[in-house]
Formats: structure tokens, sequence, C-alpha cells
């Protein structure tokens, strides 16, 4: 089951994804189906860097019914292998931006495919050297909020 979530930002009724879906700009496509689309990204970090794109509109991970989530990674992991090979690249990050807050800049929801290379210059550095590092309390008592949370039969964001 699909549950409500907050919205992450107002929603300005345009949305350039879907007019490259609709077909309504120039777009390079590597993948299609009834569900999902695959271009490259028009800021690329590394050449050929993909966005893996839902075709109906949804904004942030929260929005994404769990079929068309499931078929979003399974188009991503089906195309990680050959775009690799196409970009001549060793790795990849699959990055996921989902909010404001957290980077995402286009309002319909996206996975980044960013073929990686030793020395390419981009960072995603995890641990994140600003974060100071809990203690075991901490960390059981998140583990078990969370746990608690996804077992209430009337929690809210099922």
């Amino acid at each position: 089951m699909h549950a409500p979530t907050a919205p992450t930002l107002p929603s300005t009724g345009h949305c350039i994804f879907c007019d490259l879906i609709r077909g309504a700009a120039e777009v390079s496509i590597c993948y299609e189906d009834a569900t999902a689309i695959a271009f490259l990204d028009i800021q690329p970090v590394n050449p050929g860097h993909v966005l893996v794109v839902p075709r109906e509109h949804y904004e942030t991970l929260q929005d994404i019914p769990g079929d068309v989530g499931l078929h979003l990674y399974q188009v991503a992991t089906r195309l990680i292998p050959v775009v690799q090979t196409a970009a001549g690249a060793s790795d990849m990050n699959i990055v996921v931006n989902s909010g404001h807050a957290a980077g995402q800049n286009v309002m319909h929801y996206h996975i980044h495919l960013i073929p990686r290379r030793d020395g390419d210059g981009f960072d995603v550095p995890l641990p994140f050297p600003g974060s100071e590092m809990p203690n075991r309390q901490q960390l059981d008592a998140m583990a078990a909020r969370v746990g608690s949370m996804l077992r209430d039969p009337l929690a809210s964001h099922r």
C-alpha cells in the first residue's frame, strides 16, 4: 500500500522530465519501456552518466509505488554493466537524491548511474567527515525505534 507523505516542495506544475518523456525537448534515450525511460544526463559527472526515470510523475522516493521502484532498480541493474563498458569505467555510483534537503533539484524521482574511474575528481565521502561516531547505546536506541515503528500496525508511515 502506498502511504501519503508530507510534501517535499510545493509543485510548480511544470516538470522538465515530464517534458522530456512527452518528447517536448531533445533527449538521448538509452532505454525505454512502458514504465521507465533512461537517458543521458545533460550535466554529467562523467561520460555515460545515465538517469533512470519513471514515465509517470512521482516526486520523491516516498512517492514511488513498490512495483515501480522495483522495476526502476531492475532497469538500473540491467544498464550498469552496459554503461560501464560503453563508458570505459570500472566502477559505478548509484545515487538517489530524494527531496530538496537531499540535493534533489528536479522534483521527478530519478536514479543516477554515474560511471566512475580512479582519479575522476568526483567524491561522495562516506563516512562523512563531519559526522560524529555515535556510541552503541545511541545506535541501539535508533535501531529499536525504527524496528518498533515498522511493527506498529497503526503507524501512518506505511
